[in-house]
């Protein structure tokens, strides 16, 4: 049984992964445990991620309000709120801004080609959720029909927000992501991308189902045909629009 003060020190030493790998600048990003079936330890705004100490944590109720701790909560707290109260399975949660997956965000892309089987595996696809003003219920909404079928979902001109089993296991899904967009950058840059046919990723999907030992809703489709990086929206179509 982990203690509150292990969690604790794990949201202290993947805070400082995130901002010694490039995931976050200045004080943004936040992650946060599930404690219990009613709290949550989270971290508070306005904190560089790369140097917390484990009393700068807080610890809020599943309404986001605040039970210990000195610091402010942080105003993207509601989505947080909503991925554990959609996923029961969820116990860790992180948000950030990996320089490569927030390009493709910012562009209009999903990471729904199937191009490495590793990442099927791990991840499945990684989709985009269209832009929501952050601290927002814009932003919940974009994210709610996402949430249940996903670990890793691209928000579109903001960042990534990866979820799983532990705090680890949502951190190594943000690292698999922003090391995936690095791989789907360089296919488009070289020209000729191949990914997976049908048949490969349903028995990826199916090892996936296996490995985390029961069968998830169904995902969206992975897009296998074409040679080219596609956006979701229109390219001419602006965050404003898409609020």
């Amino acid at each position: 049984m982990v203690n509150d003060r292990q969690h604790r020190l794990a949201v202290v030493q993947f805070g400082r992964m995130l901002h010694e790998n490039g995931f976050v600048a200045a004080t943004d990003g936040n992650l946060s445990v599930r404690l219990d079936e009613k709290r949550l330890l989270v971290t508070p705004t306005c904190i560089s991620k790369g140097r917390m100490r484990t009393s700068d944590m807080v610890i809020v109720d599943m309404e986001g309000k605040r039970l210990a701790g000195k610091r402010r909560v942080s105003s993207e707290i509601g989505m947080h709120l909503l991925i554990y109260r959609l996923r029961p399975d969820v116990q860790g949660i992180v948000h950030a801004h990996p320089p490569t997956a927030t390009g493709f965000a910012a562009s209009g892309y999903g990471l729904n080609r199937p191009l490495v089987c590793e990442v099927v595996v791990g991840l499945g696809s990684i989709p985009l959720a269209h832009y929501g003003t952050p601290g927002t219920p814009e932003l919940t909404d974009a994210l709610e029909p996402l949430i249940p079928h996903h670990d890793a979902i691209l928000m579109a001109n903001h960042g990534v927000v990866t979820f799983g089993t532990s705090l680890e296991n949502a951190y190594m899904k943000m690292e698999t992501v922003e090391h995936f967009a690095k791989i789907a950058l360089v296919t488009h840059l070289l020209g000729h991308e191949q990914p997976l046919g049908e048949k490969e990723v349903e028995k990826l999907v199916a090892v996936r189902n296996r490995y985390n030992g029961r069968v998830k809703p169904a995902q969206a489709k992975m897009s296998v045909e074409g040679d080219d990086l596609r956006s979701e929206t229109d390219p001419r179509e602006t965050a404003g629009s898409r609020r």
